[in-house]
């Protein structure tokens, strides 16, 4: 049954997505408690136009290409969007919204112009299997970064969930967590598109956490579990699309919303 991992693009693909499952996991329980899921909606589809422009002006695409366009992008409308909301113009979901549409339009018109012979597939969609060492080390390093700096943060992280107005009283840096929380979406996301493609990468931090909520209690135990979620699902999706010969990507997502509507129904009711 489990031949499959004598191949090598098989065991990176089980690295990467046990590294990529649990940061994001444990990362989205920011997004959920904070109530902030559109955002991460949102930015994964302002990966587009970065992808678009980099094809554009490199003619042609590499994965180091279109990861670099895709994090530009989407660092730019993060970055930007907290920066109109905390100037008090905007709040910080209308100019999310402007921001994000307009880059998708732009994106969208840049795709007009593409070579013939650029496929977008594997960026919209995912192949996980086709991960490079490369690859594989780049995921390991932004998972590694979001597993320290939540641990490094957390106490103020948990302030800042709640009640930010607060936790900056208290001494908490509030506008850098604000910023640093962005800035590892933007990562996280860019280094799950060849896991589950811009479209889904969404799923993969609200998700398990929106899971686990029917189970624990504590915030801390949320992140971690969260995190756990990500990685199991992660492996048994390998796994399955391995012997099924079927998508990994979608069939991680499935996997999850599978276990979302489980906990629905057999999680004890608080």
């Amino acid at each position: 049954m489990f031949d499959f991992l004598n191949y090598g693009f098989n065991q990176r693909a089980l690295l990467a997505v046990l590294m990529i499952g649990f940061s994001n996991g444990a990362l989205g329980s920011l997004v959920v408690l904070r109530k902030n899921s559109l955002v991460i909606s949102a930015l994964s589809h302002s990966l587009l136009p970065g992808i678009a422009l980099a094809m554009l002006v490199f003619g042609g695409m590499s994965p180091f290409v279109g990861l670099a366009g895709a994090m530009f992008s989407a660092m730019v409308v993060g970055l930007a969007t907290v920066y109109v909301s905390r100037k008090g113009l905007l709040d910080h979901q209308t100019a999310l919204t402007v921001l994000f549409t307009s880059a998708f339009a732009g994106g969208l018109l840049m795709l007009e112009h593409l070579p013939g012979n650029v496929k977008l597939a594997d960026w919209l969609f995912g192949n996980i299997l086709g991960l490079r060492n490369m690859d594989l080390w780049m995921s390991y390093i932004v998972s590694f970064l979001i597993v320290l700096l939540l641990a490094w943060y957390r106490r103020g992280w948990i302030l800042y969930l709640f009640e930010p107005s607060i936790a900056a009283s208290m001494g908490v840096p509030v506008t850098r967590l604000n910023y640093l929380q962005t800035g590892l979406m933007v990562l996280a996301l860019v280094t799950s598109l060849q896991a589950v493609g811009a479209v889904l990468s969404s799923a993969l931090f609200i998700i398990p956490t929106a899971t686990m909520l029917q189970w624990v209690k504590s915030p801390r135990a949320l992140i971690w579990s969260s995190g756990a979620l990500g990685s199991i699902a992660g492996m048994v999706s390998i796994c399955l699309s391995n012997w099924w010969d079927v998508q990994t990507g979608a069939t991680l997502i499935l996997l999850l919303g599978c276990c979302f509507m489980v906990s629905l129904v057999v999680a004890p009711k608080r």
